[in-house]
């Protein structure tokens, strides 16, 4: 079995000293545990707010990218439409199909005949009841007795 040495004075001197110095570093890791946690909550409430003012400017950035892609992605869709309406246009040119505007001109050239011819009507008949109505029958046998016999 083991004997316990007896100590010398310079050890008993020497073992306190340990003892005290394991001690004093026993007590400055409880301090320094104490002071993570009281300053461990500023610092992650500081942590919070400093991630909140990243968050704000991260969502203006791709609040001000996102509209940017849309207005580019609309004038692409534009340009694609026009190119699309001006390759229909022509493809039906070609086939003769008219256009709109060509009926509406054509609509209103119509109307315009029609205005005249309801004015001729009109002034025609104050000498109508005069002159006999010539049809095309009876204009293309005048026609042949004026030439006489062939």
């Amino acid at each position: 079995m083991a004997q316990k040495l007896k100590e010398t004075p310079e050890e008993g001197n020497f073992s306190q000293l340990v003892m005290n110095s394991a001690h004093q570093i026993w007590l400055a890791g409880l301090g320094a545990f104490a002071k993570a946690q009281a300053e461990g909550a500023k610092l992650f409430d500081s942590l919070v707010k400093e991630g909140e003012a990243v968050q704000a400017r991260a969502g203006k950035i791709a609040h001000i990218q996102a509209t940017q892609f849309g207005k580019s992605a609309a004038g692409a869709w534009d340009k694609l439409e026009q190119v699309f309406e001006e390759r229909v246009s022509k493809s039906l040119n070609r086939l003769g199909v008219p256009t709109y505007a060509d009926i509406q001109a054509l609509t209103k050239h119509v109307n315009e005949l029609n205005e005249s011819v309801q004015e001729l009507l009109k002034s025609s008949k104050g000498g109508a009841e005069s002159a006999p109505k010539r049809t095309s029958k009876t204009a293309s046998k005048s026609d042949k007795a004026a030439s006489g016999p062939a």
